[in-house]
């Protein structure tokens, strides 16, 4: 794995920094003067940390604005290693403990990818992790089943690379299956629970797919 530098780690820190100070501020001054009672510290302490994360969401957000995320492989020392990195430290410090957690409901999850730059359709849902959101395209009446994981990033040795994840419409991802970077997967396919789709695999529409590495089980059904 390719080492963090300095330099990228401290323009995360002033990111965070900035965060931090925009999330006490506003807790501050929206609740400092209430009369809370005695639950006083609680409250404040949840208001904060909603609060930060709502400006996370903003301010990574703005960075990605400024610095996007380009598929293809990443160049050490180059601004799109920067947007990689502080993109990494973004997930491993803040976003992660969030998405990984089960306390928050799949509908509000729903939400929160789509604020981290997911593009989801119309009734799709995620009971699994999205690990890069702004890299996963996916189309309408999806279903990511649970512990599933979907990733947008390759990393082997000191090698980098980023690439999209575009899944179609009617689509349902098995429990636990894990889709790698690169993949695309049709309309009305299905990958079934425990699968492992290799990087750069292609579904086909209404195929089924199984298997460590995944394998076609099925081919679709033809026209009627």
């Amino acid at each position: 794995m390719r080492a963090i530098k300095p330099g990228q780690i401290a323009v995360f820190m002033a990111l965070l920094s900035l965060i931090l100070m925009l999330g006490v501020g506003t807790t501050a001054l929206l609740f400092g003067g209430l009369p809370l009672g005695d639950f006083r510290g609680v409250l404040l302490l949840l208001g904060g940390v909603l609060l930060t994360y709502l400006y996370a969401f903003l301010v990574y957000r703005c960075f990605l604005a400024a610095l996007p995320l380009r598929e293809g492989a990443v160049a050490e020392n180059s601004r799109h290693e920067l947007a990689a990195n502080v993109n990494i430290l973004f997930y491993l410090l803040l976003f992660n403990a969030l998405i990984r957690t089960h306390f928050i409901p799949v509908p509000l999850l729903r939400l929160v990818y789509l604020a981290l730059g997911a593009r989801l359709g119309a009734n799709t849902y995620s009971a699994g992790v999205l690990l890069d959101p702004p890299l996963t395209r996916i189309g309408s009446n999806t279903i990511i089943g649970h512990d599933a994981a979907i990733f947008g990033h390759v990393i082997e040795g000191d090698k980098l690379e980023l690439k999209a994840v575009t899944i179609g419409d009617t689509v349902t991802i098995g429990a636990t299956a894990v889709v790698m970077a690169g993949v695309s997967i049709g309309d009305r396919a299905i990958v079934s629970a425990g699968a492992v789709v290799t990087k750069d695999t292609v579904i086909a529409p209404g195929e089924i797919w199984g298997g460590i590495p995944a394998r076609r089980l099925k081919a679709a059904p033809a026209p009627a």
